[in-house]
């Protein structure tokens, strides 16, 4: 049997893999927290304010907000630093690599999207159309995982190169249609910033200090622009040097990519999944579960994903676009579709900026259809790969 050697793509995905079982634990421990005596401290936790205050400026958010805007922005370096490098000498450097996951990146998005916009196409809360359309890669990895062994690395390669687009086509979401009012002034501090970063990056600075202190200011002048802050944590990843392929050590994008997914798997999206998956089930009721939002999510999550990635990877396929890889069949790529129907953290982030200033009162049903679509997605992608993989 050919032995896979212990590369960097191999490490990454153990690490999501263990990290996705975290992220569980803390989605659980918030329902407990939501459906016990524990609720009040947990709204109260959660409402805590915390300001911070330089002279005229000054950031007075709740806990949550600092988690959703602040910690995530973290996650996105990440998100940014893993794409620079996919792209520059990774799995997507290779043009024959990225044309299936990418085609059914495509489909895994749209799909999803439409399904939820059937259901909710008349309603204000038609703006939650890409709550659905957002891939959780560590639930997935770490459902995968669950197969041991039998998983093939072509298989991995390719949830993990699609669910990196997903998050391309996330971050772009959310910079075009999920941005408050601009302020001008906060965006050319912004412009200013990433000036700033570019000369660093030309003058081949590789001390990772500078660029992170010019990355927290554009944080905050994202933050203050109307843009969401998030994705300041993108655009700093974009700049920070690759450094030598030859010597992997020197390599300021390598290093804090590195000492990023520890934190970034066990502690930053945890703590975002505790902070937002506890929902009060007390009086839930059917009108509850049938609600167009919960409807729509949850179905786009489970019917949208497996249609969109699966078809769209059997057109590529048939029409001679691409190749599905020599150790993976229709089966296992069906059940890897099904599993992307896991959206866990991207879809509730989606999900709280899409419906935040709603006139409706559906932030309940939002994450009630994004843990009922994960979870019968999971089963589901696990159950039809456990088949296909034991043939």
């Amino acid at each position: 049997m050919h032995k896979v050697p212990y590369t960097t793509i191999t490490s990454f995905l153990k690490l999501e893999s263990s990290g996705g079982i975290l992220l569980i634990l803390a989605a659980l421990l918030a329902m407990i927290c939501a459906n016990s005596f524990l609720a009040g401290y947990y709204q109260l936790l959660l409402l805590t304010p915390v300001e911070v205050r330089i002279g005229a400026l000054e950031i007075a958010k709740p806990l949550l907000l600092w988690i959703n805007d602040g910690l995530m922005a973290t996650f996105f370096l990440l998100v940014g630093l893993e794409l620079k490098r996919e792209l520059l000498e990774g799995e997507l450097a290779d043009r024959k690599n990225i044309i299936l996951p990418g085609i059914g990146a495509i489909g895994g998005m749209l799909c999803p999207a439409a399904v939820y916009l059937y259901f909710n196409q008349a309603l204000a809360s038609a703006d939650g159309w890409a709550i659905p359309a957002a891939t959780d890669i560590a639930f997935a990895l770490g459902v995968l995982s669950l197969l041991g062994s039998r998983v093939p690395v072509s298989l991995k390669i390719f949830l993990t190169s699609l669910a990196i687009f997903d998050d391309i086509g996330a971050i772009l979401i959310i910079a075009f249609f999920y941005t408050a009012k601009i302020s001008l002034t906060a965006l050319v501090v912004v412009v200013c910033c990433v000036t700033l970063l570019a000369m660093l990056n030309r003058t081949n600075v590789i001390i990772k200090s500078p660029y992170m202190l010019v990355g927290l200011i554009m944080w905050v002048a994202t933050l203050k622009s109307g843009v969401h802050a998030t994705l300041a944590g993108v655009v700093l990843a974009m700049f920070i040097p690759m450094g030598s392929a030859d010597n992997p050590s020197a390599s300021p994008l390598k290093t804090m990519e590195r000492d990023l997914h520890s934190v970034v798997a066990f502690i930053v999206l945890p703590t975002f999944a505790f902070a937002n998956a506890g929902i009060s089930l007390s009086g839930l009721g059917l009108d509850d579960v049938m609600h167009n939002v919960s409807i729509g999510i949850a179905l786009g999550l489970f019917l949208g994903k497996q249609v969109g990635i699966f078809g769209f990877c059997w057109l590529a396929v048939t029409l001679g676009m691409a190749k599905l890889p020599s150790d993976m069949n229709w089966g296992s790529l069906y059940g890897t579709a099904a599993l992307c129907g896991i959206g866990f953290t991207m879809s509730l982030f989606i999900g709280s900026l899409a419906l935040e200033e709603s006139a409706l009162s559906v932030l309940f049903d939002e994450r009630l259809g994004i843990i009922l679509g994960s979870l019968f997605s999971g089963i589901f992608g696990y159950l039809v790969l456990h088949k296909s993989l034991a043939a």
